[in-house]
């Protein structure tokens, strides 16, 4: 069977909901509230499954030793830099993201709800987040307990996005670009 790429899915599901969200009349205030509930609701999942994974994190405490060269920034003529970290730390570090990236889509989409007046996006919002929230790596490793291998080995791969062609190289985990990096000299401070 053929799987689609995670955007294309998206882009699907986005066109999708947005000709149904030109059928729901969000003008009658019950089905407004309904809309905002199932919003609500799409979070506190989300929330409820990183605190999980936060929670299977710290049960693991994985210290094994995870050595990775970071890229340089877009446009820097620096080299990338050896970061030197455990599993534990990493995947804190990853969940801790995640969150964030959750508080600002929530904060973004109250500026666009509250002020703005658009309805519209709810639905979308309501889906699109909970989406990539199950397909997240960390989701895969902690929650669906897969192992640690081929795509979910840390670090992880950044997904490509639209604007990946922008974005700097992956993180490079391989042995001689570690031990190329420690030779220059180039990072080796250990994050806890």
């Amino acid at each position: 069977m053929v799987s689609l790429p995670p955007q294309v899915v998206n882009v699907v599901i986005i066109l999708g909901m947005m000709q149904v969200s030109k059928r729901i009349p969000f003008e009658d205030p019950d089905v407004l509230n309904l809309v905002r509930a199932l919003y609500i609701a799409s979070n506190v999942i989300i929330a409820g499954i990183y605190v999980y994974v936060q929670l299977q994190i710290n049960k693991k405490k994985d210290l094994t030793t995870l050595k990775y060269v970071e890229p340089a920034p877009m446009g820097s003529a620096e080299e990338g830099k050896l970061v030197t970290t455990t599993v534990h730390a990493y995947d804190s570090q990853q969940i801790k993201n995640s969150f964030r990236s959750q508080l600002m889509g929530v904060g973004m989409m109250g500026f666009m709800h509250l002020y703005m007046k658009y309805t519209n996006p709810l639905l979308i919002q309501s889906i699109i987040p909970l989406k990539s929230a199950v397909e997240s790596n960390l989701v895969k490793i902690h929650l669906y307990g897969w192992p640690a291998s081929g795509d979910l080995k840390r670090p992880f791969k950044q997904p490509a996005g639209l604007m990946g062609g922008l974005q700097s190289g992956p993180a490079q985990s391989d042995k001689k670009a570690v031990e190329a990096a420690e030779r220059a000299g180039r990072g080796g401070v250990k994050d806890e």
